[in-house]
Formats: structure tokens, C-alpha cells, sequence
């Protein structure tokens, strides 16, 4: 490695180097990220799940860095123009950008203007017209000694031009140049959207952005991203604008050596000619590019945090289920699972319009609900849900036993539904049956059944479908891969789906422990799964804290407890004359335990007040009691809503605008940030989160446009209306030219130099181009 990256990153995260060195250590030793947060907290000095990932994620950049730095040295050496000084500016830079930028000048290019002028060997007259300190010489007489007709130079006005060509190139292509230009459009450029002549007098979903304009470093994400969509769908021209007269003011303070030189008008157009067509355009091309990944970034947080929420949604727990996708003319699917998820039976009722058999479907409700003592009955938000859980509220009401009737969000129910997994899974039921056991299985553990489903077709993103989707990807794996493994997972009744997100495991060994269930039976042990094809003892020290056994002879198997700290426990129930399983759920005990006494070299208190932590509730699901909105009966669509309503509802998805709430209208309505608190909120996630349950105030309604406003500004609370289920937990120097290279000249800087943009940033000291 041409860097120390172990001590940039303490540096940059101001951590102790130990941290940083044991956690770079566990990264080459395969460690996941959940393993380490749990289970290495004395390596790591209890670094938490969200700093070990910042730390992966530019351990990574840095390690791709230091590829392409070497990559770029050998490229450079081989065409013998690799100087110390460049050598020492390559390897100190610690950005990939800015890495290119040094790279450019060598970089193999395209045919140019500047690279014809070169083949028409051209470069020396463009070094006598940069270093000329004579005031009555004449370029277009010197000109004359490069006519070459052979290459296409006939006059000495077009090897002038030449010339110019080559060191309007030579500037563009300067580093230090293109990060001052990316400095002056960050800080004081403008994005400027313009409507396509076409779509003036049309009205489409862009139309506040027809003549729009705002500062680079002001835009929010979500406004970057509706722009670069209204630009993809040919509805808008965006463009940058940047102060000119600063640009271009610096830019002849770089390239003007002397003022009194006969070239200096030919110089100026130099300047304009390589802002113009090189400096502007490749400016902007780096600013898209830097707003865009900075858009995204934001787009992946803010879709991250929401699949986060939706995840670790309250589970409503083991109970028998009915879930049904209600719809009209096609009927309701109605689908039954156990209390383990696992389906039963099925049935198509038509208690809606326009068959509107209600006795008949009432009839196949009650029986499958005393038949299989259904608690729960599980309705899919789509068309005719309101309608649906009318009938369900009038067939369960004189029962004797009343399972409550939930509203759940099916978004994705159809994207499973017709998925490979849902067939492999059910290959004999039509794909309408699938969505009915999905949307009930999603009402007894959100989490189990949404990792079937991709993030993207969950419906809590922003602007999901125009960012880099591979990145994506990647990010929504690790929320996901977080939440599971926080959770846990009892390896007796996960799907493959599920156990593929264990930390240390992957589809094909989550696929052979499904196998092995299948074919020897429920596992008795946590020891039992190195019988698994596939799974070694690393993957078995990865994943084993993570997978439960209910019902093993050793009750730690059901516990977070890792196994390699087995014995430890067996230590302190033996310390206390007693045994494991009279020391679990016992807080006496477990208080008079003396910690001091179990530290070792290997285990600190961290690990062992997580161990005790886990004994006094061992298994304990970190998520909230299961709550549900309850939708009033008289408001079913938008024409039931009245402004000034109260209602009650649940958060579908948080933006960084805003909030939607689902009411039982079947649209979702949008509490705007302003409408979120009397006081002032800077992220709606402060406030909400999807799956919230919420009471909201119908400001305003839109039935043509199906627009929705609502407000959680209520009895002057100065905070939002709360969940029931928020969880608890002086005049430049001048220097004498010489005769060098281009190249060196343009990559040497020039000692005693000062010169600061001021209007930019102040303290940025843009040393001379030339020497």
C-alpha cells in the first residue's frame, strides 16, 4: 500500500489507533459487522454497528484509492514522465478526484484540437508565446518558422492557433485549476432548471421548477433529484452557472506571467477559449456528478431509515391468522396460516359489489375462525379494504370470540406474490393466494416476510427508481442485515430468505439449513448446525449468536449468548450454587453476581453486562407492542373527508418533506414538515417513522387531483401528535520564467505565491500554475 490507511482513519474518525487497527484486523478476518458490534466490543473499545460501518465504508474507499494510485504511478513511469514532485502529490492525495485531476495530463486521450496541434509540432511555439516577456514582439513572425503544410499549418494565423488550442488544453487540464473551479461552483454557483419549449404551455409534475433557480451548495436532495428526472424525461434543461468575472480573473492571474508581454491579448483568449469550452463544461459535468452522489447519499438514508422502521414494525406474534387481498369483481382471497406462518387453507368470498353475497362470505369467515381460533384477521390496504373490513367488523361482532380486524400496508404483497420465491414456495397457488398468506404472515412478523420482497417495491423510498441501483442495493442489504441479526432468528421456522441475511451466512448455506431441517427435523441444538453443508466453524462462530433454538436442552441456545461464552455463564451459576437455567430471568441472582471477578484478557465488563443483560431476559425482541390504527367507519373515501377532521392513521413513508399517512381512504394523505410540530423541524424523522401510528387534522382535500393535506399541529401541542407504538429504547509575486516543458511548467508550483480567491473561501491558498 503506497498509504498508511490504518492512521488516516483514526485521524479522520478521531478514534485510538487500537480501535481502528482491531477492527481493519476483524475485516481481513471476514468478521461481519454485526459480529464485531456484538460480540468483539473489548477489540473494538464497544465501537457501535453505525461507526464500524462508517469505518468499512471508507476502509474500502481508501483501499480502491490506493488501487488506482498505483495503477496511475505505473502509467505515468512508463511514459517517462513521472517527477518526484508529482510522485510526492500523487501519493498525498486522499481523494479520488483529485487523484484523476493529477492524472489528466497523461492520461491517454481522444483526438483534440490541442493533441493536432501537438502532431503538428506546435509546442514549442505555444512555450515562446506563454514565457515571452518581450513587449514588441510579434507571435504572428515567430509563427512563420512552424508553417507546416504536410500537417495542415499553411498560414502563421493557424499555427498561432494552434498553439492556443495546446495551452487552453493545458490549463483545463490543470489539478489544481479544476479543484479551484469545483471550489467557486460548489460555493457560488447556481443551478438553473429551464422548461423545453415544448412543455411551456403544458402543466406536469415539474412545473415549479420551469424557471428555477438555486444555489449549489443550498439544494436539497429530494430537489436535486426531481430535476435531474424532469431533465431525463425531456421536460427540463438544467445548467450551471458560475461567476465569470472571478473565474476568469483567476484563471489570467495563473496563465499572464507579464503584463507588459506582447502576447497578453492572445493569452486572455486563451482563457476565455479553455473556460468556455473545458473549464465550464467539465466543471458542471464534476458538479452534476457531486450533487447527484450527494442527492443520493441523502435518498439512501432516508430510505434506509424507513426500511429500518418498517422492518422492526411491531410483530403481532405467534398467532393464527386470516389474511385477505380484498378487491370487487374479482372477489377477496382469503388465506389462513398458523400460528408459525404456515398456510392452511384457502377460500375466494364476494361480499362487495358487485356480487355482493354477504351471508355466503360471512358464512366462510366465522367457520374458519372458530375452526382454526383465528386472533387475528389481516386486510390488505388496497381497493375495497375499507369496504372489506366493514363486512369482517359485521360478521365478527356477535362472536362470542372477536379477533381484531387490521388494516396492513400490502405494498410489495403483488411483487411476492409473482416472485420466484412465492413459487418456489407455493408453485400449486394462483399468485392471489400468495398475496393473501403474505399479508397475513406480514401482520405476525413484518420483518420474517418483507426480506422476501425487494426494498424498492416496499414503497417507503424517495425518488427510489433514480439513483445508482446498484449502490442502493447495497445499502437497503445492510439495513436489512442489520435488522435481522437484531432481532434474531429461530432457525426452526426461518425461511431461506431470512437466513441469508444472518451475519456469516449466504443463500446457498441458508438453503442447505432449510434442506437439513426438512430432511432430519427441527434443530435440538445450536451445536447441531455444523452438520450443515456449508457452515464451518467460522460461519458457525458468525452466525451462531444470532440463531435461536426454542426449546433446546440448553436454554442458552434461545438466547443471545454466544457459545464461546457458554462456559462463562456455567462459571457464574456454579459461582452461585445454582444452574443455568435457575440463573436465567433471575435478577437477584444475576445482581449479586461480582463482574470484576469474570474479566480475563479476552472478556471485559462490556461483554459480560451484555451477558447479563440477555440472562434476565434472554431472547427479548427488541421491538415495540404490536399497535394498529383505527380507521373511523364513516370515512372510507375522499369524498367521506372533511377539513378539521381527527383522525387516526399510520405512516406509510418519511421524506425529507414530509410525512404520508395512510387514513383508509385508499391515498395516502402528506403532512408537510411544516405541519408537523408548532416548533420548528429540520428532518421529519425527528418526529415519525413508518409504521407509526398517528392522530392527524385534515387541513385540506383535493378530490380531483386525490391530494390530501393533513396536520399533526393538534390542541396547540408543540410536538407532533405522539405514536402509540414509538419505541422507548497584497499584490502577487512574480517569478522569472524559464524554459521548460509545458507539462512541468504547468505542474510545478510556484514558491512565494499568496494569492487567495477571497470571494470564494478565504483560507484556500491556489498556488501559481506556472513558475
Amino acid at each position: 500500500m503506497t498509504m498508511n490507511i490504518a492512521e488516516q482513519l483514526i485521524n479522520e474518525f478521531t478514534l485510538k489507533p487500537f480501535q481502528v487497527q482491531n477492527t481493519l484486523e476483524l475485516f481481513n478476518e471476514g468478521a461481519t459487522v454485526p459480529f464485531i458490534a456484538r460480540y468483539r466490543k473489548e477489540r473494538t473499545g464497544s465501537l457501535d454497528e453505525i461507526q464500524i460501518r462508517d469505518l468499512q465504508h471508507r476502509y474500502n474507499y481508501y483501499k480502491e484509492l490506493d488501487e488506482r494510485r498505483e495503477v496511475i504511478l505505473e502509467s505515468i513511469k512508463s511514459q517517462e514522465k513521472l517527477t518526484p514532485e508529482l510522485e510526492a502529490k500523487i501519493q498525498k492525495t486522499l481523494s479520488k478526484t483529485e487523484l484523476e485531476d493529477l492524472y489528466l495530463p497523461y492520461k491517454p486521450k481522444r483526438t483534440t484540437r490541442a493533441t493536432k496541434a501537438r502532431d503538428a509540432g506546435l509546442e514549442p511555439l505555444a512555450e515562446w508565446i506563454l514565457e515571452l516577456t518581450c513587449p514588441h514582439c510579434d507571435a504572428m513572425v515567430k509563427a512563420e518558422e512552424f508553417i507546416n503544410e504536410e500537417k495542415g499549418i499553411d498560414t502563421a494565423q493557424k499555427a498561432v492557433k494552434g498553439a492556443c488550442d495546446i495551452l487552453a488544453e493545458v490549463l483545463s487540464d490543470n489539478a489544481d485549476v479544476r479543484k479551484w473551479m469545483r471550489e467557486l461552483a460548489a460555493d457560488q454557483g447556481v443551478i438553473i432548471s429551464k422548461v423545453k419549449k415544448e412543455f411551456e404551455e403544458q402543466k406536469t409534475k415539474f412545473e415549479m421548477y420551469y424557471d428555477f433557480k438555486e444555489k449549489v451548495s443550498s439544494l436539497p436532495s429530494h430537489r436535486i433529484l426531481a430535476m435531474l428526472r424532469g431533465e431525463r424525461e425531456k421536460v427540463l434543461r438544467l445548467s450551471l452557472e458560475i461567476p465569470q468575472e472571478t473565474a476568469v480573473q483567476y484563471l489570467n492571474s495563473k496563465l499572464i506571467e507579464n503584463p507588459e508581454s506582447a502576447t497578453v491579448d492572445l493569452l486572455q483568449k486563451v482563457v476565455l477559449d479553455s473556460y468556455d469550452r473545458l473549464l465550464l463544461p467539465a466543471t458542471e459535468t464534476e458538479i452534476r456528478k457531486e450533487i447527484r452522489d450527494r442527492a443520493e447519499a441523502e435518498a439512501f438514508k432516508v430510505f434506509g431509515d424507513n426500511l429500518e422502521a418498517l422492518l422492526l414494525s411491531p410483530p403481532a406474534g405467534r398467532k393464527p391468522v386470516i389474511g385477505i387481498d380484498p378487491g370487487f369483481r374479482t372477489g377477496c382471497k382469503v388465506a389462513v396460516v398458523d400460528d408459525t406462518g404456515k398456510f392452511i387453507e384457502n377460500h375466494t368470498i364476494y361480499p362487495n359489489e358487485p356480487q355482493k353475497e354477504t351471508e355466503k362470505s360471512a358464512a366462510v369467515i366465522a367457520k374458519l375462525i372458530q375452526t382454526y381460533n383465528i386472533e387475528l384477521i389481516a386486510i390488505g390496504n388496497g381497493t375495497a379494504s375499507r369496504e372489506t373490513d366493514q363486512f369482517v367488523r359485521s360478521v365478527i361482532k356477535d362472536m362470542p370470540t372477536k379477533p381484531a380486524s387490521v388494516i396492513v400496508n400490502e405494498a410489495g404483497a403483488s411483487v411476492y406474490s409473482a416472485s420466484d420465491v412465492a413459487i418456489k414456495e407455493f408453485p400449486e397457488l394462483d399468485l392471489t393466494v400468495r398475496g393473501a398468506i403474505s399479508i397475513a404472515r406480514r401482520l405476525q412478523d413484518p420483518l420474517s416476510e418483507l426480506v422476501k420482497i425487494d426494498p424498492k417495491s416496499i414503497g417507503v423510498g424517495q425518488y427510489q427508481h433514480d439513483v445508482n441501483q446498484s449502490k442502493l442495493k447495497e445499502s437497503l442489504d445492510e439495513v436489512v442485515e442489520s435488522c435481522v441479526n437484531r432481532v434474531g432468528v429461530d432457525v426452526n421456522l426461518a425461511s431461506d430468505e431470512l437466513l441469508k441475511y444472518v451475519s456469516g451466512l449466504n443463500r446457498l448455506i441458508a438453503s442447505n439449513i432449510v434442506k437439513y431441517r426438512n430432511e432430519k427435523g427441527a434443530f435440538s441444538s445450536r451445536k447441531e448446525l455444523l452438520k450443515v453443508p456449508g457452515l464451518g466453524e467460522k460461519k458457525f462462530q458468525l452466525s451462531a449468536g444470532f440463531l435461536r433454538i426454542a426449546g433446546s436442552k440448553n436454554p442458552l441456545d434461545n438466547s443471545a449468548v454466544h457459545p464461546e461464552r457458554y462456559e462463562l455463564v456455567k462459571q457464574m451459576a456454579s459461582q452461585l450454587n445454582t444452574t443455568i437455567n435457575e440463573l436465567i430471568g433471575n435478577s437477584t441472582l444475576l445482581k449479586s453476581i461480582n463482574k470484576k471477578e469474570f474479566v480475563t484478557e479476552e472478556v471485559g465488563l462490556p461483554t459480560i453486562d451484555d451477558i447479563l443483560s440477555e440472562l434476565e431476559k434472554p431472547g427479548r425482541d427488541p421491538r415495540q407492542e404490536f399497535q394498529y390504527a383505527r380507521f373511523k367507519d364513516e370515512v372510507n373515501e375522499i369524498k367521506d373527508l372533511e377539513e378539521g377532521m381527527l383522525l387516526e392513521g399510520t405512516v406509510t413513508n418519511v421524506t425529507n418533506f414530509g410525512a404520508f399517512v395512510d387514513i383508509g381512504v385508499h391515498q395516502d394523505g402528506l403532512v408537510h414538515i411544516s405541519e408537523m410540530s408548532n416548533s420548528f423541524v429540520s428532518d421529519p424523522k425527528d418526529v415519525v417513522k413508518v409504521g407509526q401510528v398517528v392522530k392527524v387534522r385534515v387541513a385540506k382535500v383535493d378530490a380531483e387531483l386525490k391530494r390530501i393535506s393533513l396536520s399533526m399541529k393538534l390542541d396547540g401541542d408543540t410536538r407532533a401528535a405522539p405514536a402509540r407504538n414509538e419505541r422507548k429504547d497584497g499584490p502577487q509575486k512574480k517569478a522569472q520564467p524559464s524554459a521548460k516543458s509545458l507539462a512541468q511548467r504547468f505542474g510545478k508550483e510556484k514558491k512565494g505565491d499568496k494569492q487567495q480567491l477571497r470571494t470564494v473561501k478565504p483560507k484556500i491558498n491556489i498556488k501559481r500554475l506556472l513558475p
